[in-house]
C-alpha cells in the first residue's frame, strides 16, 4: 500500500456527534426506539451498486461508553482507494444511550445483517465482509466472529486493534494486572464469560489480524496473545502484530509513537493491506 500521498486527502477533523463525514453515503441500518443507527460507506472510484466488492465495517472504541465513528475514517478512505467498500458504524453506548456491551454487540450484529441483506444495493460481496474495530470496538468485532449467533451476522474476517479479547478468567489464569472482572460484569450487562471472545474460539472462526501495543496498560498484550494462540491451535489463521513500546490506541491516525519510532499508522495499514491480499480480497 502506497501512502506517501495521503496528507493530501481531506479528513473530518470535527469531533461532534453525530458526525457528518464528507464524501460518504449514509445508511440507517437499525432503529431502536427513537434512535437511528447509521453506517457511512466509503465507496471506491468507479463503484456501482451492481459490483460485488469485498467490504469492511469498523466499530469505534470508547469503553462501550463513548467514542465516535470517525475514528476509522482514514482507514476506510485508504481501503476504498484499494477497491474495497469500507464503512464506519455507529452503535449505542452507555454515555449516550444508557446501554451495556451486550447491546453494543447486538447493534453490530444488526450492521452485518444489514450489509448482507442489502449487498446488491451496496455493491458488496456478502461472502467477503470483514468486521474491524479498536479496543471496545475490537471486542465487538471479535464477538461477531467467534461467539455463535445467526450465520447472517458473522463476518468472514476480522481486523482487531488492541481488542479486549479476554474479559473473564481463562483456564485458571488472570491476564490482567489487577482484578477488573467485577468491573467487566457491570459493563457487559451479562456474565463476562458470555462476551469474552477467547472463551468462545472455535475452528469455525474467521481469519483474523490483530494489532496490539506490547506496552498497552489498558488492554494487556497478553490477552491478545492468548486469543491468537487459541485461534492458531485450532487451525484458524490469526496474525498478531505486536508493537514494542507502544500503548493503547497506538494505531490511530495522527498518534505519535510512544517508543520513539515512526508513527505506527502507516505500518499497520501496510499489514492490513497484506492481510487482505493473502485472503484474495485485494490484488
Amino acid at each position: 500500500m502506497v501512502i506517501a500521498h495521503l496528507p493530501e486527502i481531506a479528513f473530518s477533523q470535527q469531533k461532534t456527534y453525530p458526525p457528518v463525514i464528507e464524501g460518504t453515503k449514509e445508511h440507517v441500518y437499525r432503529e431502536v426506539d427513537d434512535v437511528q443507527l447509521k453506517l457511512w460507506a466509503f465507496n471506491p472510484e468507479g463503484w456501482k451498486a451492481s459490483d460485488s466488492r469485498p467490504a469492511i465495517v469498523f466499530f469505534f472504541g470508547g469503553g462501550w461508553s463513548g467514542g465516535n465513528p470517525i475514528q476509522f475514517e482514514r482507514h476506510s478512505r485508504l481501503l476504498a482507494e484499494r477497491g474495497m467498500v469500507a464503512l464506519v458504524a455507529d452503535y449505542r453506548v452507555a454515555s449516550r444511550h444508557g446501554t451495556k456491551a451486550n447491546e453494543c454487540v447486538e447493534d453490530a450484529r444488526a450492521a452485518i445483517r444489514f450489509l448482507r441483506s442489502q449487498s446488491k444495493i451496496l455493491g458488496i460481496d456478502p461472502d467477503r465482509i470483514a468486521a474491524g474495530g479498536g479496543s471496545a470496538g475490537g471486542h465487538i468485532a471479535a464477538c461477531l466472529g467467534v461467539i455463535e449467533a445467526d450465520p447472517e451476522s458473522k463476518p468472514n474476517a476480522m481486523a482487531l486493534y488492541n481488542p479486549a479479547c479476554v474479559i473473564a478468567p481463562l483456564d485458571g489464569m488472570d491476564y490482567w494486572p489487577e482484578d477488573r472482572y467485577a468491573e467487566m460484569e457491570e459493563r457487559m450487562g451479562v456474565k463476562p464469560e458470555s462476551l469474552s471472545p477467547a472463551q468462545h474460539v472455535s475452528k469455525n472462526a474467521p481469519p483474523c489480524i490483530i494489532f496490539h501495543g506490547k506496552a498497552d496498560d489498558t488492554v494487556p498484550y497478553a490477552t491478545a496473545a492468548i486469543f491468537a494462540e487459541k485461534m492458531n491451535a485450532l487451525g484458524v489463521p490469526c496474525l498478531l502484530h505486536g508493537y514494542e513500546g507502544e500503548g493503547h490506541g497506538f494505531f490511530n491516525d495522527g498518534r505519535e509513537s510512544q517508543s520513539g519510532g515512526e508513527p505506527a499508522f502507516p505500518k499497520t495499514m501496510e499489514q492490513l493491506d497484506a492481510f487482505f491480499i493473502d485472503l484474495g480480497w485485494l490484488d
